[in-house]
């Protein structure tokens, strides 16, 4: 996997476009070659969407994780590494880019 830099930013590639659903969130790729195949819908469970909707580039990794810290008063880091596993998936998947 790729080795997310957790001073970097990140925001959501133009490849695929999200709606909330019924409170959840669904991603539908744009273009093949996004996730493991071309007609791959993704949905996200809590703790996803609790990231995703700070992946606009205008944060750190290390922000957002400070933030969900705060928001769910964490203090044992799991939230930082929960983060960066998920962010490094849509990596992989071609969801995420850098800023």
């Amino acid at each position: 996997m790729t080795q997310i830099d957790k001073h970097a930013k990140y925001r959501i590639t133009e490849n695929v476009v999200s709606r909330e659903i019924d409170g959840e969130i669904i991603i539908v790729p744009l273009t093949s070659g996004i996730g493991d195949a071309e007609d791959d819908l993704f949905s996200l469970n809590d703790t996803g969407k609790a990231v995703w909707k700070y992946l606009d580039g205008s944060k750190t990794v290390e922000e957002i994780t400070d933030i969900l810290d705060r928001e769910f008063e964490s203090t044992d880091g799991d939230i930082a590494e929960d983060v960066i596993g998920f962010l490094e998936e849509l990596y992989a998947r071609k969801i995420l880019e850098t800023v």
